[in-house]
């Protein structure tokens, strides 16, 4: 989602806000610009449709410098992609805001700032911060006062900072549902929405907590909370990596990424497991007491996390013993649930940071559940700091708009929660040894399945013409179907929708016709017979088939059916085994159909808005 980076320092701070841009351009944006306050306390802005290139290239033609300014990467929700939608925000050339979230009153608002004489230039709700920061500074000279009062009037998100011409030595942030941390340096402090940005900089951060408000000057920072009281807030030292200048020498991040998969499956495995178990402790130093005492798992999750908690529910149901439900977060928390008794909460989200998700932890806690555990790439995350529990998966760096690496890494570690929660829960000791033994193996035959790459980039180019697909699945690899039609749209923008196989004859093969292929992954299970089935009444249709199949499983290519031979692997790690040949088919049908793989349109990396 749109990105924020801001800076009080003596230096010229210009050139530090656009590597912070450039760091946050894999999250997705429209629009980038820049407010800065000279010495002199001249306010100058910059915007810019477009790439943060092209706010680059308007500094070289009309340079500017100063010691204290704020930049954003815009993603548009109110108003259309156009300069004046840009942020920053003025009100009066006084008020210089950027803005992250949604100011969901923000038109009763606009109403009464229009009615005392505030003229609005935009068509965003940003810019009724601005007007009503400027606003509340009519009756105080303190900033910090001015916007502790103006966000008592704002509903919804925000993640926002300010800069007053009149006083050019500081400026003011305030977090609410969307996050913000502070940069620590010698004589100079920063802000941003992701620390990535600041990693040029500083290795120390303050992660503002809900409600937050802070006045942040060169040798300063003072946090106040929500009533308005100081308060002192963990300093965390970052060893966090950042590779996005590197690609590798891959064509695209996304390509890298799914290399990297064999890599990050082995970190996240890595002194996690034990010869024939695993260490509990992994989840926290609480984990033990609480999956103990575990007879439900809710799974809330987003997108392509939503997918691997999918997947986990026929993992917790069948090997742990546990009855498991998933839902998506944007429905759970505007619908009366009901919490099941010894419930945890299992939260997934790559960043940490996902709108929905954040909320459907904070409601579940207040209804009841007895532990909450997120599984998560992003340390020191809102996800994490909020959750009882939480298991760092180790994806690094993911910069690729479509997930892939972090879906894998996701799907480790709910594999390794399910065999926790069975130790607990009746899982024999020979169950446990071998899920334990085909993780071990996992990485390896990661590896094995890359070397299908050559053979599916050029079965991709029969999709060059294709408009529609159809995935299916059965069982746990339902839900990997489900991901691949996702990956397929996302970067290709290919219309592609997943079914349990089974389902078939409740309606989709009506849309079977020698125009739609159809994406079949069909591992060497209990399932391949009737999955078997299935793909006979797509063949007695006239339908396209490519079949992702186990080597055993005795398909064979003709006219009408593309038959690529996945390596054999065990019941349980297939699903993490069959993601990646839908991903490399995804990646070479976008590559062939010329998008935009890395920052597909009108899509964000880390989605911190409704």
């Amino acid at each position: 989602m749109c990105g924020i980076v801001g800076a009080v320092a003596e230096r010229n701070v210009v050139e530090i806000l656009l590597e912070g841009l450039r760091r946050l351009e894999y999250r997705g944006y429209d629009s980038a610009g820049v407010a800065i306050l000279d010495n002199d306390a001249n306010l100058t802005r910059l915007r810019r449709i477009g790439k943060v290139k092209e706010l680059a290239n308007a500094i070289e033609e009309h340079p500017i410098k100063g010691s204290v300014g704020i930049a954003h990467t815009r993603w548009a929700t109110h108003g259309g992609v156009t300069e004046a939608n840009a942020h920053p925000h003025f009100s009066n050339d006084r008020i210089a805001v950027v803005h992250n979230g949604i100011i969901e009153n923000y038109e009763t608002l606009r109403q009464q700032l229009t009615t005392d004489g505030y003229r609005f230039t935009s068509d965003t709700d940003t810019e009724t911060i601005a007007h009503q920061i400027e606003k509340e500074l009519q009756s105080t000279d303190s900033l910090l006062t001015a916007v502790q009062t103006a966000v008592k009037k704002f509903h919804g998100a925000y993640g926002t900072v300010v800069m007053d011409k009149q006083d050019p030595t500081s400026v003011i942030v305030a977090r609410s549902g969307s996050p913000l941390v502070i940069g620590l340096g010698i004589g100079e402090n920063f802000i941003a929405s992701d620390q990535l940005a600041l990693l040029p900089v500083t290795r120390r951060f303050i992660f503002l907590e809900e409600g937050d408000v802070a006045q942040i000057s060169r040798t300063k920072v003072s946090i106040y909370d929500t009533n308005g009281d100081p308060v002192q807030r963990q300093v965390i030292e970052s060893d966090i990596q950042h590779d996005a200048g590197d690609k590798a020498g891959y064509r695209h991040y996304m390509l890298k990424e799914i290399h990297e998969q064999p890599v990050v499956v082995r970190n996240t495995l890595q002194g996690r497991l034990t010869e024939n178990g695993l260490n509990t402790e992994i989840f926290g130093v609480k984990a033990d007491e609480i999956l103990a005492k575990v007879q439900h798992v809710q799974i809330i999750a987003c997108g392509t996390s939503y997918h691997s908690g999918m997947t986990a529910k026929y993992w917790m149901e069948q090997y742990a013993n546990v009855s498991c439900n998933v839902e998506i977060a944007s429905e759970y928390r505007y619908r009366k649930s009901f919490i099941h008794p010894n419930t945890l909460l299992v939260t997934i989200s790559q960043s940490g940071e996902t709108a929905d998700t954040l909320a459907a932890l904070r409601l579940a806690k207040d209804n009841g559940c007895m532990a909450s555990l997120s599984i998560c790439n992003v340390p020191g995350s809102s996800l994490v700091r909020e959750s009882d529990l939480a298991f760092m998966t180790m994806a690094g760096a993911e910069i690729g708009v479509a997930s892939t690496k972090a879906f894998t890494t996701q799907l480790t570690g709910l594999l390794m929660l399910t065999t926790a929660i069975g130790q607990h829960n009746g899982m024999s000791k020979e169950q446990t040894a071998s899920i334990i033994t085909s993780l071990h193996t996992l990485p390896a035959k990661l590896e094995q399945t890359l070397n299908l790459s050559n053979e599916i980039e050029t079965l991709a180019e029969e999709f060059a013409d294709k408009h529609h697909a159809l995935f299916l699945g059965r069982g746990d690899q339902y839900p990997i179907a489900m991901e691949g039609a996702l990956k397929l749209k996302e970067i290709s923008y290919i219309h592609a929708e997943a079914y349990a196989s089974g389902e078939l004859k409740h309606g989709p093969l009506a849309l079977i016709d020698e125009h739609m292929p159809v994406i079949v992954v069909a591992p060497n299970n209990e399932l391949l017979e009737k999955l078997k089935s299935n793909v006979e009444e797509v063949r007695a249709r006239g339908g396209i088939m490519y079949v992702f199949a186990d080597k055993q499983a005795n398909f064979k290519s003709d006219e009408t059916m593309r038959v690529i031979n996945v390596p054999h692997v065990d019941d349980i790690i297939a699903p993490i085994i069959y993601t990646l040949p839908l991903q490399l088919l995804s990646y070479y049908v976008a590559v062939i159909k010329g998008t935009d793989v890395d920052q597909p349109r009108n899509l964000a990396k880390s989605v911190t808005v409704e």
